[in-house]
């Protein structure tokens, strides 16, 4: 019996029920797709970097690295594998592709998945190629590709294409944030191939695996080769570092919005069934006198939250698996980030016991809810729901409350009656405009910092990269030749941390640098500049002692500005300051307004990138951040939609005697629709209000939880603060003409019955 029941009574209240359900399945879905997305990252990641043995280390000698060093580090204890490694950009001759080459001499240590063609061969006399490469560029196994480096070209036909854990994020440098394998890959070459077209045995880098830790690695090592030597964990390499902060920066979001989408569903969630169980207050009293015990009445309205939680539950996983997949899929959102072979989507252990809890708490809001209905005699019970009286607001004991018009007093007093209900719609309205205001200001905030690199950091035509080693006065004279700014990159050591030293020359205005407010910022002679993260331990005024890698010398020099980074940590100084400060450097970068075509063949030049490719890589970023914001706006307006439509539907039942008495005293349906559309309205505008600040804190929190490392300046456009306005205003105003239309249908006598 009390099975049909509760059928019956879903269908009395379908639409709160299905709202219940959607509410439940959105926060459920969102949770769980964020949060899969973090762990999936891991899990794939883990399992290929693992499979193809990436490196925990990575030692730079610009001299190279002998035989004898190689033993010698194999000989300390607590390095399992260790090989010489080369890996270079180089250019694919009459074209405009270029290649990460590898060389690994032993190759026990970062590997490759070979995914077609011949298994790798050291002795071969060829190459293994990127397979999405391949794909991008119509190259097939068996063509021939002829590489260009350092003056040098190696022809060698393809063997065999592959992925590789180094190359899981396959991007040329640091200013290319996304991949584009129709101008960049990466191949590996045999030792055989590389010696016999070189004609050296010149391995700048050394790649092993190790538990130890970076300091007591970089001890190890400096005692066994006899001096300092640069060593880069694997944390700061582009594909191990990004994978990881992009796990970071998942599970970064999944604390918070979806987190926030789950506290607004679970709070509706506990008004509406409060109120699904006072319109209930007669069937209880009726069961009650019928003799059905407290405890089996109990346990019938506990399974309505039971019911509702474990659908929305189960709809939500469908939900989440879908949102996730959506992300991490080979043509999907990372599929344009990484290049891995397995996309296998896995869901976090603890999410599981959130599932539980949540359909626990919706079958405990359900007995909380007809708890107290219980207490009394089944005569009681019988009584219909009476809201509490309300006593007279201050306002009401003034003279400017009989001047406000019949719907503003009448709205006043419902909304403090109801405070619960309007609490909760004002929650809802403040969850959409936070929601609609941080992702559209993400956006803002990506395409702000885009201008910044475009328009003020990037003012040439070519960026022009140097091989290892290229003669000084060679370099200096080319820089010349190309009208060129020039930038000099080393690795050192600051505090135990390996910082990015930059000593600049850009009299011609080609490389720029700007200030914490993105101010173009001219590099004075008289110190050195930090960064915004490095400022927040080093101040101005202060002497920061650094020293390069491959040196055991020492330099010291006083800081006198904070700039704000594009990428990397960084140590800015000008050419005259390096100087005069004695520190030794080589130009690794030219910044020049000669077109890339026509540039010099110089065996110097290890590869040339036109600015307008280098922003084209950021155009996959953006399209990325897109869809996200996409997501975000469509899930905000969705429970917007469904969390106002569902307090509204109940605001209309709980006053439905009033609505009825109006009609009685004459008023139309197109006044009473007004006085309900207009609640709505004043709680738009509060929540507004709050929400433009609430998205504002919660863009902050967001850029520093996902996008520290980029230094972005938080930038939040008008057009935002209009769209989601407007949005926010729509919704409410779309569930308030639904609401306020169910009016004509409104059942007189029902309504009207009941205790005075």
């Amino acid at each position: 019996m009390l099975t049909r029941k509760l059928f019956r009574t879903a269908r009395a209240y379908k639409a709160q029920f299905i709202s219940m359900i959607v509410m439940v399945a959105l926060g459920v879905g969102v949770f769980l797709g964020f949060n899969m997305e973090w762990y999936s990252i891991e899990r794939n990641t883990g399992s290929f970097f693992e499979e193809t043995k990436l490196a925990d280390y990575r030692l730079y000698s610009e001299a190279g690295f002998s035989r004898a060093d190689l033993d010698a580090l194999l000989a300390v204890d607590g390095i399992d594998a260790a090989t010489r490694m080369l890996s270079v950009n180089v250019s694919i001759q009459d074209s405009e592709q270029s290649l990460s080459l590898n060389v690994s001499e032993d190759y026990t240590v970062s590997t490759m998945l070979v995914t077609d063609g011949a298994p790798y061969d050291p002795e071969a006399d060829g190459l293994w190629l990127s397979d999405r490469f391949a794909g991008a560029n119509g190259i097939s196994i068996g063509d021939e590709l002829t590489l260009a480096y350092r003056g040098f070209k190696i022809t060698a036909p393809v063997l065999g294409l592959a992925k590789s854990g180094e190359q899981l994020i396959c991007v040329g440098d640091s200013t290319q944030v996304m991949p584009d394998y129709s101008k960049f890959g990466f191949a590996y070459l045999t030792p055989k191939k590389y010696r016999a077209a070189i004609l050296l045995d010149f391995y700048p880098q050394i790649n092993l695996r190790s538990p130890l830790s970076k300091e007591a690695l970089e001890a190890a090592a400096a005692k066994a080769l006899g001096r300092t030597i640069m060593v880069v964990p694997k944390e700061d390499t582009t594909s191990y570092g990004e994978a990881m902060g992009e796990s970071k920066e998942g599970k970064a979001m999944g604390g918070i919005l979806p987190v926030l989408f789950l506290a607004i569903a679970l709070l509706a969630m506990t008004t509406t069934m409060h109120r699904i169980t006072a319109n209930e207050k007669r069937q209880i009293g009726t069961l009650k006198a019928l003799g059905f015990k407290d405890r089996r009445i109990l346990r019938h309205y506990a399974s309505y939250g039971f019911v509702i939680g474990l659908i929305g539950t189960a709809l939500g996983i469908a939900l989440g698996y879908g949102i996730c997949y959506i992300i991490m899929n080979p043509n999907g959102m990372m599929g344009t980030y990484f290049d891995m072979p397995r996309w296998e989507l896995a869901m976090p252990g603890f999410c599981w016991g959130v599932l539980a809890l949540i359909v626990g708490f919706m079958t405990l809001i359900s007995v909380l809810s007809v708890r107290k209905m219980l207490s009394g005699t089944a005569a009681e019970a019988l009584q219909p729901y009476v809201p509490r009286k309300m006593r007279r607001i201050a306002l009401e004991r003034t003279p400017l409350w009989k001047r406000l018009q019949f719907g503003t007093r009448w709205n006043l007093r419902d909304v403090l009656r109801h405070k619960s209900r309007s609490a909760m719609t004002l929650i809802g309205i403040v969850g959409c405009m936070l929601l609609l205001v941080g992702g559209l200001g993400m956006r803002d905030t990506l395409n702000g910092f885009l201008r910044l690199i475009d328009e003020d950091v990037s003012n040439y035509v070519t960026m022009v990269s140097l091989a290892e080693n290229s003669d000084a006065d060679g370099a200096m004279a080319l820089a010349d030749a190309l009208d060129a700014d020039w930038d000099a990159a080393s690795g050192i050591s600051v505090n135990g941390k390996t910082v990015m030293l930059e000593i600049v020359d850009n009299g011609r205005d080609k490389y720029r640098f700007v200030d914490a407010d993105n101010a173009v910022t001219p590099l004075s002679d008289e110190g050195a500049y930090v960064c915004m993260r490095l400022a927040k331990d080093i101040r101005v005024g202060d002497t920061v002692t650094f020293s390069p890698y491959g040196s055991s010398d020492t330099y010291s020099v006083k800081v006198i500005g904070v700039l704000r980074s594009v990428m990397t940590e960084n140590l800015v100084m000008s050419r005259a300051c390096a100087e005069r400060v004695g520190v030794p450097y080589s130009i690794t970068t030219l910044y020049t307004d000669v077109p890339a075509s026509e540039l010099p063949d110089s065996s110097l030049i290890a590869s040339a990138q036109s600015h307008a490719a280098i922003m084209e890589t950021y155009d996959s970023f953006t399209q990325i951040m897109d869809l996200m914001i996409a997501l975000l706006i469509v899930a905000a307006v969705v429970l917007g939609v469904v969390v106002l439509y569902n307090l509204g539907l109940m605001s209309y039942i709980e006053r439905s005697r009033e609505l009825a008495t109006l009609k009685v005293l004459g008023f139309r349906d197109r006044q009473i629709g007004r006085l309900l559309i207009s609640q709505n309205a004043w709680l738009t505008v509060v929540g507004v209000l709050l929400g433009i600040p609430a998205g504002a804190l919660t863009l902050k929190l967001l850029i520093d939880k996902l996008a520290g490392e980029y230094e972005l300046k938080m930038f939040i456009g008008p057009v935002t603060y209009i769209v989601s306005i407007v949005l926010t205003f729509g919704v409410s105003l779309f569930v308030g003409i639904i609401v306020a239309r169910k009016n004509r249908k409104i059942d007189m006598v029902e309504a009207l019955k009941g205790v005075d």
